[in-house]
């Protein structure tokens, strides 16, 4: 369901290198105006099969090295998209309104470099739509 965009937005996951960094990349293209950034529940490494799928659709890296809780206040933005339990309980412990956002992690996946790149680009489709269906006026 399509409602107003919200000003601010924090997208939220385990370590801050695959699936927030995309959705905080995809979203960006999609709400200007809007401030948007991510976090982990620790701060990881930038994956590189997400700056790669990222590149697949014109969008750069991420616009900073991945953080986490402790470097963002969760409860300043408008609305908390937490994309792994850990990272909503982390930030309903924050005082935050949180949005779950089940995405799976695509890191996990074993297979040929093809295989593991399918399913990076599986998650990066799905919170593309996702931002779409509720975040874009």
């Amino acid at each position: 369901m399509k409602g107003a965009a919200p000003r601010s937005i924090l997208f939220a996951c385990n370590s801050n290198s695959v699936r927030s960094p995309m959705a905080e990349a995809l979203a960006r293209l999609r709400l200007p105006g809007v401030r948007i950034e991510s976090c982990g529940v620790s701060a990881g490494v930038l994956d590189p099969y997400a700056a790669k799928v990222l590149a697949e659709r014109g969008v750069g890296d991420p616009p900073r090295a991945p953080r986490n809780f402790g470097d963002v206040r969760a409860r300043d933005f408008d609305l908390v998209v937490a994309l792994t339990p850990e990272a909503a309980a982390e930030a309903r412990r924050e005082g935050a309104e949180v949005e779950f956002w089940e995405a799976e992690n695509p890191s996990e996946t074993i297979g040929t470099e093809e295989e593991v790149l399918a399913a990076y680009r599986r998650v990066r489709d799905r919170l593309d739509e996702r931002i779409d269906e509720r975040l874009v006026p």
